[in-house]
C-alpha cells in the first residue's frame, strides 16, 4: 500500500488553516504547525520527512541551506503569488517544485486606513481610557485638507490615495520611477523625496522590498518629516531604518508611527518599538482576513492536488 503524501501546513497562528479548505479531498496525512520556529535549525527538525510544505506567506524562510536539509521535500507551497524568503535558485536544483497562491491587496489597503484613522483620532489612548474607566483623553487630527504622502504609487499605492482624496486630502507621491504622467492618472502630484517627506502630513510606505527600497526611510528622511506627522508601514519593515525610527519617535520628531511590519516577526517581546506610546503597533496582519485566508488555503490544496495529478499549477519562477 502507497505511503501517503505528508504535508507540513507551517504558521497557521490562528488554528484555522484546516477549516478554511477542503484538505480530506487530497487523502494525505496534515501536520499543522501554529507557531514559528525559533531558528533555521529547529525548522529543519521540525520538517523532516514532510513530501509538500504549505508556508504562509514569508514568515519563514527557505533559504539554500534550509532546502537542501529536507531531503524528502518535494513541493513547496507559498501563500500569494511571490515570496522572497524562499530560494528558488536552489529549489530548482533540488528538484522541489514551487507553487503560490491568488492574491488580494484589498485587505492590506484596508488595514493602512485603519492603522491611519487609529492614529489620527489617538483610538489606543482613547480606548484604553474606556478600559479603564475614564473618559475623554485628547485631541484627534482631522484628515480634510491635510495632505496625505505615497512611498511608492502601485496597485496599493493608488489605492490609499484614492480612498485619501476621498476624505478631502491632497495627495503626493514619489518613488525612483514615478514620472508626473502616471500620478496623475491616479489624481496624484508626482514630487520630490524630499518634498514628499517635507509635505506629508500622513506618510504611507508602499514599495517592494528590493536593495533599493532596503533602508530608503533613514534618519535624514524622519528629520525632514513635520513633528506632527504620521508614519505608516504596512509594506515591509527593512524599508524603515528601524533604529532610527525608535530614535525618531523616542525623540519626537515626528508625531506618531503606525507600523505592522518589522525587521524580525514576530517582533521580539523585549523591542523598544514596544515600549514607545507614539507608536501604534500591529503584528503584520495586512493580509490576515478571512477572506483572503479562504483564496490562500483553497488554492493550497488546488496546488496539491495538480502537482500529485503530474500537473503543476501557480509555479513560481
Amino acid at each position: 500500500m502507497p505511503t501517503p503524501t505528508k504535508i507540513a501546513v507551517l504558521d497557521d497562528y490562528q488554528n484555522v488553516a484546516l477549516t478554511l479548505a477542503d484538505w480530506p479531498s487530497l487523502d494525505a496525512e496534515t501536520t499543522v504547525f501554529t507557531a514559528p520556529f525559533a531558528d533555521s535549525a529547529e525548522a529543519v527538525r521540525a520538517l523532516a520527512g514532510f513530501d509538500v510544505i504549505v508556508a504562509m506567506r514569508e514568515r519563514t524562510r527557505f533559504p539554500a541551506e534550509v532546502l537542501e536539509q529536507l531531503g524528502d521535500l518535494r513541493l513547496l507551497v507559498s501563500t500569494g503569488p511571490r515570496n522572497a524568503a524562499i530560494d528558488l535558485d536552489a529549489a530548482r536544483r533540488l528538484g522541489v517544485t514551487v507553487c503560490g497562491t491568488g492574491y488580494s491587496p484589498t485587505p492590506t489597503i484596508e488595514l493602512t486606513w485603519a492603522l491611519i484613522l487609529a492614529a489620527a483620532r489617538n483610538l489606543p489612548e482613547e480606548t484604553a481610557s474606556m478600559r479603564a474607566g475614564g473618559w475623554q483623553v485628547g485631541l484627534g487630527t482631522g484628515l480634510h485638507g491635510k495632505t496625505l504622502g505615497l512611498l511608492g504609487l502601485g496597485r496599493i499605492g493608488s489605492a490609499v490615495a484614492r480612498i485619501g482624496q476621498a476624505f478631502g486630502m491632497e495627495t503626493i507621491a514619489w518613488s525612483q520611477n514615478l514620472t508626473a504622467e502616471k500620478a496623475a492618472e491616479h489624481g496624484v502630484r508626482a514630487v520630490t523625496k524630499e518634498e514628499l517627506f517635507a509635505g506629508s502630513d500622513v506618510l504611507s510606505i508602499h514599495l517592494v522590498l528590493s536593495q533599493r527600497s532596503r533602508g530608503l526611510v533613514g534618519a535624514a528622511e524622519l528629520a525632514a518629516m513635520k513633528d506632527s506627522a504620521i508614519l505608516v508601514n504596512t509594506s515591509r519593515g527593512p524599508i524603515i531604518e528601524e533604529a532610527a525610527l525608535v530614535e525618531a519617535l523616542r525623540d519626537k520628531q515626528i508625531g506618531r508611527a503606525a507600523i505592522d511590519v518589522y525587521d524580525a516577526e514576530p517582533l521580539p517581546a523585549d523591542h523598544p518599538l514596544r515600549t514607545l506610546p507614539n507608536a501604534l503597533l500591529t503584528p503584520h496582519i495586512g493580509y490576515v482576513s478571512r477572506e483572503l485566508y479562504t483564496t490562500f488555503y483553497q488554492d493550497a490544496v488546488a496546488d496539491i492536488a495538480a502537482f500529485q495529478a503530474g500537473s503543476p499549477i501557480r509555479l513560481m519562477t
